[in-house]
């Protein structure tokens, strides 16, 4: 369920001894008291399973995280047992930040997932206390209290986790196009050395301020994260993974061929063969997880037009939108918008007169209340 209160530890059940339950790190009074008349520019959205009866705990859970990953108690655990787990999310313009306590389990993100996703973040976490193994193309990473692991979601992954306290930072896809090469090949890797350092110590000061970030600071903290990101994968990838950095290499050139040319009329698979230099049939076989190079370009530019009904200094007609998004027909626009993001484009614009924002709900995603997906969609 997700919840508009504050943490009320005293309403709630108690958490295991060995998993702390502690507010997050809240910024210091003095520095509240200096900013007492600029106006906050993040509200949290938050997802619980406190307030629920325990035997709906885990499956609330696994809805929540569904369009992520599937997520599935460890041997010896039942339903019955209940999960405590909690997300508080914040939107800091393209990048979303998620503070996160749950209890142990396994989870998984499949081809099958990846073909009717349009979540390909680059997703960075700082786990507080507890461990986690994941496994991506038969390496596997593990992470401990401390540490930060960062992994594409573009790519299929599997793990499990004992009962743990993170804070993770996803990033979409577009936001470090020019760098995808070199992120890819630190795909499932724990950053290490002095660069890993500074990059916990800003999260964790960032966290301790979250709640009240300015308008204006927002832009000049993405770009941070965005460029300590890099140079920790830079500093942090190895050199016996180089057969892997060709073959993601040729699968991002793709990627950054198509955001770049996202609005041409010339974006098809003759042009992009050409501009690549490979086969149909290798084109093909890159974008196979992703339901097919078509089907990727179809949800890029829906996800485009979406951001673009939903900021509200881009006051173009919707039918102009429609047409830069690669749609002669606006009824067609429409019908595909719609049944992409349960919302039609007319019902997305509406919103922004409201300090509220519709959430999209993909295929995959809709259901009632909200997920981890929609939070990741709106940040998108």
């Amino acid at each position: 369920m997700v919840t508009e209160s504050g943490d009320d530890p005293a309403a709630r059940p108690e958490w295991p001894a060995h998993l702390e339950r502690r507010r997050w790190p809240r910024e210091p009074p003095s520095q509240r008291e200096h900013r007492v008349d600029v106006p906050p520019a993040l509200v949290p959205l938050r997802f619980s399973t406190h307030e629920l009866p325990p035997k709906d705990q885990f499956q609330a859970w696994r809805s929540h995280v569904a369009p992520l990953m599937d997520v599935h108690l460890p041997e010896g655990k039942s339903e019955g047992d209940g999960f405590l787990a909690e997300q508080t999310g914040w939107h800091l313009g393209d990048i979303l930040i998620v503070q996160q306590r749950a209890q142990a389990c396994s989870y998984i993100r499949d081809q099958a997932m990846l073909r009717s996703s349009p979540i390909d973040h680059w997703n960075v976490g700082i786990l507080r206390s507890g461990r986690a193994w994941t496994e991506a193309d038969r390496h596997v990473t593990e992470t401990g209290p401390g540490e930060i692991f960062f992994r594409s979601l573009g790519y299929p992954y599997r793990g499990r986790m004992t009962d743990s306290v993170a804070v993770l930072v996803f990033l979409p896809y577009e936001l470090l196009t020019r760098d995808a090469s070199l992120l890819q090949n630190a795909n499932n890797t724990a950053f290490s050395g002095s660069l890993a350092e500074l990059l916990v110590s800003y999260i964790n000061g960032l966290e301790a301020n979250l709640s009240s970030l300015t308008v204006e600071e927002v832009p000049r903290i993405i770009r941070t994260i965005g460029d300590m990101v890099v140079a920790c994968a830079a500093s942090s990838t190895s050199s016996d993974r180089g057969h892997e950095q060709t073959n993601m290499g040729l699968m991002e050139r793709a990627h950054r061929y198509i955001h770049l040319n996202l609005h041409s009329d010339s974006l098809t698979p003759e042009v992009m063969c050409r501009a690549l230099g490979i086969s149909r049939t290798r084109l093909y076989q890159l974008f196979e997880t992703s339901g097919g190079v078509f089907n990727y370009i179809r949800k890029r530019r829906l996800l485009q037009a979406y951001a673009d009904l939903t900021n509200p200094t881009d006051t173009r007609p919707i039918s102009e939108i429609a047409e830069a998004t690669g749609f002669d027909v606006a009824a067609n626009f429409t019908r595909a918008f719609s049944h992409e993001f349960g919302l039609s484009p007319r019902e997305v614009r509406k919103t922004i007169a409201t300090e509220r924002p519709a959430i999209p709900a993909t295929r995959s995603m809709r259901r009632v209340g909200t997920t981890i997906g929609d939070w990741l969609t709106l940040a998108h």
